[in-house]
């Protein structure tokens, strides 16, 4: 497509602590569930590209696992991922949450931020869990932290305010093509969103020391030939065989549950049924091991 001087484009990341929303902000902004959430850290690991276009333009928004201080392997993973997309977008959005206590790993953002030229727009989270005059005092906490082009409240959850923040995006783009067609949401590919799903599953169902400690593989992804269903068979890696017990539950119910709700959710995406069936094997210390963690599909060139 031809540069069209009125069509504004461009990339834009989206960062913060873990856990503050920026995957329920991503599927709100687009409309659409393509990245998982859960009240659980280390949700997102890989980046995950998705696509907004309207008579605007067109904005890709990349999803980056939350940035912290890295305790393994995977961790190195996926804070190098998150803060080298920072010099290669067009706009930041820090997400952060309505509190004018600044912690440790704010600040480590701070300091993150303060090596990229790249404009950042803060965008304070959750403003339905607070009343309005206290966003005042937390806009007031953080606008001396970095020199930021904007700030804008918004509920990523309800949707509050999302019509602004898609305004003050587009302002900060540049002029440019259309990337994508207009009805691409994400360039993610059907098996890796279905692997996502039913991690996003188990890491609702578990206890909490788990589910940092599993990953999903899709072995096999098929649809029938009279189109009426597709055959999904995954694994579910863990650590250490206490966990598989755990993982599998009391006559297999555990597991079970987990791929019951992950279906459900896969049928929406692919708008067909799905057979799923669940396997778990134990890999130890695979977040610690390069050759384990590029085997499930963590992209090796963000080593």
């Amino acid at each position: 497509m031809e540069e069209n001087q009125s069509f504004r484009s461009g990339f834009v990341t989206i960062i913060g602590r873990p856990n503050v929303g920026k995957s329920t902000l991503m599927n709100q902004l687009i409309g659409q569930k393509i990245a998982i959430t859960s009240d659980k850290p280390q949700t997102t690991r890989s980046r995950i590209q998705t696509v907004y276009t309207d008579e605007r333009g067109q904005i890709i928004f990349l999803d980056t696992p939350g940035i912290h201080k890295a305790k393994n392997r995977l961790g190195e993973y996926m804070v190098n991922t998150a803060e080298k997309t920072l010099s290669e977008v067009d706009l930041i959005l820090w997400l952060v949450e309505p509190t004018t206590f600044i912690g440790a790993g704010e600040r480590h953002i701070v300091e993150v931020l303060s090596r990229v030229t790249t404009p950042v727009v803060l965008v304070i989270n959750k403003i339905d869990t607070v009343k309005k005059e206290d966003l005042l005092g937390v806009i007031a906490c953080y606008k001396d932290c970095h020199e930021f082009a904007e700030i804008v409240p918004v509920s990523a959850r309800s949707g509050e305010n999302k019509d602004e923040l898609l305004r003050i995006i587009f302002h900060y783009l540049p002029y440019g093509p259309m990337y994508y067609d207009e009805d691409t949401v994400t360039d993610q590919p059907e098996r890796q969103i279905a692997a996502e799903l039913i991690r996003e599953k188990a890491l609702m169902l578990l206890s909490d020391e788990i589910p940092h400690g599993i990953a999903v593989v899709i072995d096999r992804m098929k649809e029938r030939t009279n189109g009426s269903m597709v055959d999904i068979d995954a694994t579910v890696i863990c650590e250490r065989d206490s966990h598989k017990g755990i993982i599998i539950g009391r006559q297999g119910a555990m597991l079970k549950k987990i791929g019951t709700q992950a279906r459900m959710e896969i049928e929406a995406l692919l708008g067909l049924k799905v057979n799923l069936k669940l396997w778990v094997k134990v890999k130890k210390d695979w977040r610690d091991s390069d050759f384990l963690i590029k085997n499930f599909g963590y992209r090796e060139e963000e080593f």
